[in-house]
């Protein structure tokens, strides 16, 4: 079963933005090497005053090994004007009638 996780960020989402406009290419190599390690679905959602990650993985173990010390992530999260450390959430998928 597969795992869902919740990256809270807090940061300047103008500058998160601009970030995402400006390095779009960087964002792609990361999330293809996400796939490579068992991403399976990957989203972005800003707040106030934070930046939300949703991801689906096939275990919290390949979520953990490819986000650790990973040095272009922190790179991005630094650009885009991260004011504290990401608080991170993994939950355990399930299946159920209703789910689409």
């Amino acid at each position: 079963m597969s795992v869902l996780v919740t990256v809270t960020i807090p940061c300047d989402t103008d500058a998160f933005l601009a970030v995402a406009a400006e390095r779009a290419d960087d964002m792609v190599a990361i999330s293809g090497e996400g796939r490579d390690q068992g991403a399976i679905h990957h989203r972005f959602a800003i707040g106030d005053g934070v930046v939300v990650v949703f991801d689906e993985w096939d275990s919290a173990e390949s979520f953990q090994g490819f986000f650790a010390d990973n040095a272009a992530i922190a790179d991005l999260m630094q650009a885009a004007g991260a004011s504290g450390p990401p608080e991170v959430a993994i939950y355990e998928a399930i299946e159920s009638a209703d789910a689409f």
